[in-house]
């Protein structure tokens, strides 16, 4: 089974909507290959890793060994901070790319806006971009000066700007100028590390639906264009969120979940600006 939901990007490139993030997915890298493959088996083509998740190995090994066409799978991986001070931005890459086993990643992301050094990065993306060695690039965490900044230096605009975003921080604004400058928007911790599981707006709107909280979370951010990784190292857990194109939310209950909104972020120390790991 598999499921046809995908956006094109500002270079051309498609990436499916639905992806599996797979952050702290699981301390066991036999586990980690399990979960990956198991949410291969139910559809997803869409992988979401790091360098500073640790399990880029356990994540290629199961887009390897899962029997289908490289072509047929989008796999993201990223650019932790320490390389970006150390200036070894390329090397990074390649060690990446090793740990995955793969000749190429789809997409690659600088993870954090590392003050004073992001747009010298952002120059090491674009020769990676110009080598084929990614499809696309993007980045993570940042605020629109300094995707303004990126923008200025007159190349490439970024593909996308994985940022936390769910219910109750549903930066209206950031997607607003996204949408603007066509830099895709993805949803790190769509769910808000479980914070909607039990929530009784949700659940209710859910009744209409007969779908669970967390899909319809899931569903609002698929109806605001965004791309969302959710993720989960439980078959039932990977099944129910994938099950998300049966059913479609009114504007009013659209509306409604717009309104929670508060601006919430679930780790507040990971403030883009003053951000130091």
């Amino acid at each position: 089974m598999t499921f046809d939901c995908s956006i094109e990007l500002n270079n051309g490139v498609k990436i499916p909507q639905l992806g599996y993030g797979t952050a702290l997915i699981s301390e066991n890298s036999d586990e980690t290959v399990r979960a990956v493959s198991t949410a291969i088996e139910q559809g997803y083509r869409h992988f979401d890793t790091a360098s500073i998740y640790y399990n880029e190995r356990e994540v290629g090994r199961a887009v390897r060994e899962c029997g289908l066409p490289r072509s047929e799978l989008f796999v993201t991986t990223k650019l932790w901070t320490t390389d970006m001070r150390a200036g070894r931005e390329y090397d990074a890459f390649q060690e990446s790319l090793e740990r995955l086993g793969l000749d190429y990643v789809d997409l690659y992301l600088i993870h954090w806006p590392v003050r004073g050094r992001y747009q010298q990065s952002w120059e090491v993306l674009e020769r990676i971009l110009q080598e084929g060695l990614a499809r696309a690039i993007g980045v993570s965490n940042f605020n629109p000066h300094h995707i303004d900044d990126l923008i200025a230096m007159g190349g490439t605009v970024p593909a996308v700007n994985q940022y936390q975003l769910h219910p109750q921080m549903s930066c209206p604004t950031l997607r607003s100028y996204c949408r603007i400058h066509g830099v895709q928007i993805e949803a790190c911790q769509p769910l808000g590390q479980g914070l909607y599981v039990n929530d009784p707006v949700l659940k209710e709107i859910g009744l209409k639906y007969a779908k669970s909280a967390v899909q319809v979370v899931l569903r609002w951010e698929l109806q605001h264009g965004v791309v969302t990784l959710p993720k989960s190292s439980r078959p039932d857990r990977i099944r129910e969120n994938r099950d998300l194109f049966d059913f479609e939310l009114s504007s009013e209950d659209m509306a409604v979940i717009d309104y929670m909104n508060i601006n919430r972020s679930i780790t507040p120390d990971a403030d883009p600006e003053t951000f130091t790991f």
